[in-house]
């Protein structure tokens, strides 16, 4: 694993052959890789995200929340790569710069996978839970950038992939970023777990609770963007493809995956409480067997740039 705080003035970087048989990464009955907290060599305190709202903002608004990010978001399913062997011709050879990478989610993935991946994340925090966890993988290499300013040198990629991000994203600088980093013929991938919101009576009052009591839910949630993300694109084509995902928790689990998300009012916030007495109560009323579940689409888009 290397760490860079800035590529713009490299021209040539090695990768280290890759171990055989590394180990894969965990997950659940659902098909949803949960990384155990255990994996952190110290605590993390404070991570962050990007998007079109002033920078310290969108880097800043996932602090103190990065425990339960690891914890509870979902991972993605295995047909997501599918998708990009089959119709990219996706390769382990091929280089990726992962936007906005997080704690490395969708990350591990492409390592697994066999790929070289510069690893963007511009907050801090996130990026050193990141650089923990995937510390194992020689071809991880972590850089301090953002969508809209990689520090890549020009045309040194063949893949730009963003999970559960890009609705942060400047969407016009970000694309003349992508298009300056990748190689001539190189994919954009954009990736998104949907929550589904309307299909059982627990999800349809869940998300009138995060109506009630989200911070800023309608601004921020990443729907919006799926429905614009032919601006990332055009003018040049792009598909998509959709994939079923169902995560089940207990009631820890539910409110752990609760706060992980950016709206969520943190405690101390007038609805801090009574959103989690609401949220038990949603629990009390719906579990079946102690357990609830979110169902998910996955979507990925990819086109070439």
């Amino acid at each position: 694993m290397l760490v860079a705080c800035g590529l713009r003035n490299s021209h040539f970087i090695r990768f280290p052959e890759l171990r055989p048989g590394g180990p894969g990464y965990p997950a659940g009955r659902d098909n949803t890789s949960i990384l155990p907290l255990e994996w952190l060599f110290c605590k993390v305190k404070n991570l962050a995200g990007s998007h079109f709202m002033p920078a310290s903002d969108a880097t800043s608004r996932f602090s103190d929340r990065v425990e339960n990010y690891i914890r509870y978001r979902p991972g993605y399913p295995p047909a997501v790569l599918q998708v990009l062997q089959n119709e990219c011709g996706f390769l382990p050879t091929h280089v990726v710069a992962d936007i906005a990478s997080g704690t490395g989610i969708w990350t591990r993935m492409l390592l697994e996978h066999g790929n070289p991946v510069f690893a963007i994340e511009p907050n801090a925090d996130m990026r050193q839970a990141g650089e923990r966890l995937l510390a194992e993988f020689p071809k991880f290499i972590s850089v301090a950038g953002k969508a809209e300013e990689t520090t890549l040198p020009g045309a040194s990629v063949d893949f730009v992939t963003s999970a559960q991000a890009a609705h942060w994203f400047d969407r016009d600088v970000a694309r003349r970023e992508f298009g300056r980093i990748l190689r001539p013929g190189g994919w954009l991938v954009l990736i998104w777990n949907e929550r589904v919101i309307d299909t059982t009576l627990f999800l349809r009052e869940y998300e009138q609770m995060l109506l009630t009591y989200g911070t800023d839910y309608e601004k921020v949630r990443h729907e919006r963007t799926t429905d614009a993300v032919n601006e990332f694109y055009d003018p040049k084509p792009f598909e998509q493809r959709v994939f079923p995902l169902r995560q089940e928790f207990d009631y820890p689990g539910l409110e752990g995956r609760l706060l992980s998300s950016s709206y969520a009012p943190r405690p101390g916030h007038p609805d801090h409480e009574p959103m989690l007495k609401e949220l038990r109560r949603l629990f009390d009323e719906h579990a079946r067997h102690g357990r609830v579940a979110f169902d998910y689409k996955t979507r990925i888009y990819f086109g070439r740039l």
